[in-house]
């Protein structure tokens, strides 16, 4: 594992927590906090919606995210929009510099489709599970951001999972626009290479606004 800050190299933090692998975790970040989502052993996908706190029907909307910024990857400047044009997040550094916004959560069912496997935990459980504890059910669940993944497309149109993009250590930082409910799945995916075959944990600090 890579050195990662401790909380006191960070001004003003109010939240440092580790996200044990396979796991979910939520928070609502108060407008002007900075939620800091950091890969610390390598390659470890993160899936990520955000909600408007004052009203988590209006979630984040990754058609127009890429729309409004032209660009199919989240990187430091993209602007995280909710279906009602509501800025809910901002990226303002961001070490590994794409992220993927086409390839959404891994699911049970996908699972079996794409795979041919049974499985019993998934992002979408995760979610589900997640979005529960806030009153919310599975029709909050909408494409995502997948931190510390890529997805490049091809000229055919062909879209693949890429590997080893991901060093450890690397970490994206996003300033809330308004209070924003976070949540994530640290992704448990085994069957492709978005986790390197082996899910670990990834480390979330919030800092004030």
């Amino acid at each position: 594992m890579s050195d990662v800050p401790s909380a006191s190299d960070l001004q003003g933090v109010v939240y440092d927590a580790v996200v044990p692998a396979r796991t979910p975790w939520s928070r609502v970040i108060k407008a002007g906090e900075v939620l800091r989502l950091i890969d610390l052993e390598g390659q470890q996908a993160v899936d990520f919606l955000c909600y408007s706190a004052a009203d988590p029907g209006d979630r984040y909307n990754s058609m127009n995210t890429v729309k409004v910024q032209g660009n199919t990857y989240v990187s430091k400047g993209t602007v995280l929009y909710s279906d009602s044009g509501l800025p809910l997040f901002t990226v303002i550094e961001d070490s590994l510099g794409q992220h993927d916004t086409v390839y959404g959560c891994c699911s049970n069912p996908n699972n079996r489709l794409r795979y041919g496997v049974e499985t019993t935990e998934s992002c979408y459980s995760n979610f589900l599970c997640e979005l529960a504890t806030h009153g919310m059910d599975r029709s909050a669940i909408v494409s995502n951001v997948n931190f510390f993944m890529q997805v490049p497309i091809m000229p055919d149109g062909g879209a693949g999972v890429a590997a080893d993009v991901s060093p450890p250590g690397s970490h994206v930082d996003l300033r809330a626009e308004t209070d924003v409910l976070a949540v994530l799945s640290n992704c448990p995916q085994m069957h492709n290479p978005c986790n390197a075959y082996n899910p670990t944990p990834i480390r979330v600090i919030v800092r004030a606004a």
